[in-house]
């Protein structure tokens, strides 16, 4: 049972590793060719206009906002 739930662990750790790389590519992409249609933005969207929303709403909820946010970095961290 334990190297099921191991494997598990590595599978998701690794899915969740190749969405951050999928992300930054999102940004740098975004950042190099800009969101228009032309541009290829159908294909990765506004990623750096996603980001931005979820910091500020996060910063909008105050204490809340800052917790959720301690939340998230230390689960990336882990």
């Amino acid at each position: 049972m334990d190297n099921v739930l191991g494997t598990l662990k590595g599978l998701i750790r690794d899915v969740t590793e190749v969405g951050i790389y999928l992300l930054a590519l999102g940004v740098v992409a975004g950042v190099l060719f800009g969101t228009g249609e032309g541009a290829g933005g159908a294909f990765y969207g506004d990623v750096v206009k996603n980001i931005t929303g979820l910091v500020s709403s996060l910063g909008g909820q105050g204490l809340t906002g800052l917790l959720s946010l301690a939340v998230i970095l230390y689960l990336f961290k882990r």
